[in-house]
């Protein structure tokens, strides 16, 4: 059944009064009523309204002192206040002091009815979005980047030195780090976690719309254009904008993020005037930025402009002792009833001896697959994938013949990765596999070594 909303109305005309709670009291509201304004503070504290009418002219207390008295003992309540029509200078007044709207006298019914729904709807809203919000918050708050390692503590005291600021970040790791969720914990622990955070990847967007995705459009600005668009940049105004993948964007793109970072300000694609931002830079790559550099494939300047503070992020390959602990995590998160609560011997030890190419982000989905296929209250060894599997003694172990010149690394790692394609049947998410690194990488070195 849905609970009843109560209305408290403070107004010296009785008549009124009685005419506003019978009309109120038909829509399922719950009214008491009050004629004086010395009495309605204490009314207010004892009734405990989920809305608030109340008259500018009362006797005693007036009507900005009431609005002041419930706005500082309970914001959240929605305040409407009543008056005549030469006072509407007054109305403005107390609108300006926080009261969510007014009316005038004399009203009708519907106009009552309108005004209360109206304002009730935007407080549920308000409240909506603040406990989203929260929920927001806690999802990305520290608690829920998981590690004990020395590594991860180093990440850990870096998000909290940083987080505080409004320096530019650059965050470094393999797919399947957590980098978004670090970027996030920055935003929802700083000043602007109010505002929007805006997530984009740069290389999952066609390179002829990251302008517009980015920068935003004017209507006729191009074929397809048919009305005018905000970028992400304008809809993070206040907030943080996360560009990942930044390492995959292309010069040009490059020149002219540049000029945002400088200038604080945008060029919407079809516009004829910048349009001046305010917003938290955050960006992440798979990467190594500095033979991105060296290549010239990465501008110098941009890059320095970007790294005001890097943030590493360990594979997990590197910190197998917070294993146990992201087990734990996942368990709960993606099976809050309890069902399964650990896994047997064998998978953590088959766990910590994996290489886990696709980083925290494949242990979580080897968790998942495995509370969704056990039939026990842990997740047994045959719930694995079964290439996590493999024992170790059955890896091929290559032999090599050490000439006295020596060997080229690069050569032996592009021999490596042309016998997995030939393997994998030119399949690089199998080929990847093969070679224990992600898809992404395995690209980034195709294109390297100029392997199609």
């Amino acid at each position: 059944m849905k609970e009843k909303k109560k209305i408290l109305v403070i107004d010296d005309d009785q008549s009124l009064c009685r005419v506003i709670s019978y009309y109120l009291s038909e829509e399922g509201y719950i009214v008491e009523v009050c004629h004086e304004g010395n009495r309605g503070t204490g009314l207010f504290k004892k009734f405990e309204p989920d809305l608030l009418i109340c008259d500018i002219k009362l006797p005693g207390r007036d009507g900005f002192f009431i609005l002041e008295f419930v706005l500082s003992e309970k914001p959240d309540c929605p305040v409407i206040m009543i008056t005549a029509h030469g006072t509407v200078e007054d109305a403005v007044k107390a609108m300006k002091m926080g009261a969510c709207d007014y009316i005038l006298k004399p009203f009708n019914k519907d106009e009552l009815k309108m005004t209360v729904a109206k304002a009730l709807q935007m407080s549920a809203l308000v409240s909506e979005n603040r406990y989203l919000r929260k929920e927001l918050e806690d999802k990305y708050a520290f608690e829920n980047i998981v590690g004990k390692s020395p590594e991860m503590e180093k990440v850990f005291r870096l998000i909290s030195q940083v987080a505080p600021t409004d320096l530019n970040i650059l965050i470094l790791g393999e797919s399947g780090t957590g980098k978004e969720l670090v970027a996030r914990a920055i935003h929802y622990n700083s000043p602007r976690k109010k505002k929007p955070f805006i997530a984009i990847n740069a290389s999952a967007i066609p390179e002829n719309l990251m302008e517009s995705e980015l920068f935003g459009h004017k209507r006729g600005a191009f074929t397809g254009a048919v009305s005018d668009k905000k970028g992400k940049f304008q809809l993070a105004q206040g907030g943080t904008i996360f560009l990942d993948e930044i390492g995959d964007m292309k010069p040009e793109l490059q020149v002219k993020l540049l000029r945002v970072i400088q200038e604080k300000e945008i060029d919407v694609v079809g516009g004829m005037e910048p349009v001046k931002i305010d917003v938290r830079l955050i960006t992440a790559t798979n990467k190594n930025l500095e033979e991105e550099l060296e290549e010239g494939r990465f501008r110098d300047d941009l890059y320095y402009r970007l790294n005001v503070i890097s943030i590493k992020l360990p594979p997990l390959r590197s910190r197998k002792s917070d294993i146990p602990f992201l087990v734990d995590f996942f368990l709960k998160k993606h099976c809050p009833e309890g069902r399964i609560t650990g896994v047997s011997k064998e998978v953590m030890d088959v766990f910590e001896k994996y290489n886990w190419p696709g980083n925290v982000r494949e242990l979580e989905n080897v968790i998942e697959r495995g509370i969704v296929l056990s039939t026990e209250n842990v997740i047994p060894a045959d719930c694995l994938p079964e290439k996590l599997l493999i024992p170790q003694e059955k890896m091929r172990k290559i032999n090599i013949d050490w000439p006295e010149e020596g060997i080229s690394l690069e050569e032996v790692e592009k021999e490596l990765i042309k016998q997995a394609l030939e393997e994998a049947e030119n399949n690089q998410t199998h080929a990847a596999q093969l070679l224990s690194i992600t898809r992404s990488a395995l690209i980034y070195r195709m294109e390297k070594y100029g392997l199609k």
